[in-house]
């Protein structure tokens, strides 16, 4: 079976509320494809590597996170290690579909849903603000789980190593917001909606000091690792939509 790209654009648009978001870049259909998709591939960014995963397993459709085309890179020349990412993509006719921010925020679905549903947090709510739109959720945990043991079980979930910055390994964690990938800043958001711990990708030098001193417990997991799991959600629903392959293609990635 297989369903035509433009209905399959239509779905993400609507699904993601992709109109609401003012993001870093183009959210939906970055590279048009072939006109009618069987096949869809599913990764966290749109590398060398992923695009020649789709390629070699006949995708018309590759469905990112991170897609080619960024603001603040500014305009591109179609050479180099960009032209080997967007050749093999117009070769094939692969389609290329990217949600940034849309992806991050949605709240069945998005990074940090899926996320904090797999660490057991319940009564999601939107988190985090950019240009007025939400960027992450917040959660309890019910019961109450000691930093050290969030910081446990946020290791077996994503299976990466989680950095931990805390006043106190043994106080108690019940209040937990979560927004993946670089949002390291944002640990001062928590600090004044009064959440117990934050949870992101990544943590600088300051953050590390800085977070801890204002008695937050904050956690950093992994761009790559905290923002794996929105996208093979995103993946199941399409599945479940429409009668056509899907496959996640994972990334070795420390970062």
């Amino acid at each position: 079976m297989s369903v035509a790209r433009d209905e399959l654009n239509q779905f993400f648009e609507q699904l993601l509320n992709v109109s609401q978001f003012n993001d870093y870049g183009p959210n939906g259909l970055q590279v048009e494809g072939a006109e009618w998709v069987t096949r869809i591939a599913f990764a966290v960014s749109a590398t060398a590597h992923s695009i020649q995963v789709a390629v070699d397993r006949e995708a018309q459709a590759l469905v990112v996170h991170h897609g080619l085309f960024w603001s603040f890179h500014g305009p591109k020349t179609l050479t180099g290690a960009f032209a080997r990412r967007v050749f093999p993509l117009v070769r094939h006719g692969i389609n290329l579909f990217a949600y940034h921010l849309p992806l991050d925020a949605h709240l069945e679905i998005g990074n940090a849903a899926s996320l904090a549903m797999k660490l057991g947090l319940t009564e999601l709510a939107a988190f985090g603000d950019h240009k007025g739109s939400p960027t992450g959720v917040r959660g309890c945990l019910t019961p109450a789980l000691r930093a050290v043991e969030l910081q446990n079980r946020l290791v077996e979930v994503i299976n990466h190593p989680v950095m931990l910055a805390t006043p106190d390994l043994n106080r108690p964690v019940s209040q937990v917001g979560i927004i993946t990938g670089g949002a390291n800043r944002d640990w001062v958001r928590a600090v004044h909606a009064g959440l117990d711990a934050y949870i992101t990708g990544e943590m600088s030098e300051h953050d590390w000091h800085e977070s801890q001193e204002a008695g937050l417990h904050m956690l950093a997991g992994g761009h790559h690792a905290t923002e794996q799991f929105g996208v093979q959600s995103l993946m199941a629903r399409v599945r479940e939509r429409f009668d056509v392959e899907c496959f996640f293609i994972p990334s070795e990635n420390p970062a």
